[in-house]
C-alpha cells in the first residue's frame, strides 16, 4: 500500500494556506484523523511509545496517500490530509485502506499494538461552498465517527449534523470560540476533550 512517490508533509500553516488556495480552483477533499485512545498508550507504555505511534501514523499517511496530497500534524494526536481532485467516496477508499493497515499490530519496541484511527472526511463542492469551511466540516464528520463507535471513517452529512446552538447558550458559544482561537484547536476538538473527561469521571457508573 506504499506509493513509490510519497505525499508531502507540511506545517499546519502551510497546509491551511494551501487548502484555501486549492479550494478556489479545484475540487478538494480534506480529512482529519484522530488516534483513538492515545492517552492510555502514553499512560501505560510511556511517552516514548506514544511518540513512536505518532511517528508511525505520520509516516504511513505520507507514504500511502497518493502523490500530490498533503499531510500535516494537526495538533496533539490528530493529523489532517488534503486530497485534491478526490471525491469523498474516492478519499474514503484510500483512507479506509490506511486505517485498516494501522489497525493491525505494529512493533513499537517494548510492545506491539494496533493503532486505531477515527477519520472525518469533507469535500468541496459536495459539502461546503467555501474552502475555509472544509476543515470544520471534516471535524464535524470526525466527531460523528467518534460518536458512532470510533475506529472508522465518516463522510460529512449535513442533514445529520446538529447545531451546537441547539444545546448551548450564545454566551458559552462565544467563550468556546475564544478558547478555540487561543489554543489553536477546533471547537469540536475541545468538545471531544470535555466529553472524554466527563465519561472518565463517571466511568464506574457506565
Amino acid at each position: 500500500m506504499v506509493n513509490t512517490e510519497a505525499s508531502a508533509v507540511v506545517s499546519r500553516d502551510t497546509f491551511m494556506q494551501t487548502v484555501l488556495g486549492w479550494g478556489e480552483e479545484r475540487s478538494l477533499t480534506v480529512a482529519i484523523a484522530d488516534i483513538d485512545e492515545f492517552m492510555p498508550v502514553n499512560q501505560n507504555y510511556g511517552h516514548e511509545t506514544g511518540d513512536k505511534v505518532i511517528a508511525l501514523v505520520q509516516k504511513t499517511l505520507e507514504a500511502s496517500l497518493p502523490t500530490g496530497c498533503l499531510v500535516t500534524r494537526w495538533g496533539g494526536d490528530e493529523f489532517a490530509a488534503a486530497l485534491p481532485g478526490f471525491s469523498p467516496e474516492e478519499a474514503l477508499i484510500v483512507l479506509e485502506e490506511i486505517r485498516q493497515h494501522l489497525a493491525k499490530k505494529h512493533d513499537l519496541g517494548l510492545v506491539s499494538l494496533p493503532i486505531r484511527l477515527s477519520i472525518g472526511i469533507a469535500s468541496l463542492p459536495q459539502h461546503v461552498s467555501d474552502p475555509s469551511q472544509l476543515l470544520q466540516a471534516a471535524d464535524e464528520a470526525l466527531l460523528r465517527a467518534k460518536r458512532e463507535g470510533r475506529g472508522r471513517a465518516s463522510i460529512y452529512v449535513e442533514d445529520k449534523m446538529v447545531l451546537k446552538s441547539n444545546y448551548y447558550p450564545k454566551a458559552q458559544l462565544a467563550r468556546l470560540s475564544t478558547l478555540s482561537e487561543r489554543l489553536g484547536k477546533t471547537e469540536a476538538a475541545l468538545l471531544r476533550e470535555a466529553l472524554a473527561d466527563l465519561l472518565d469521571k463517571y466511568r464506574d457508573s457506565l
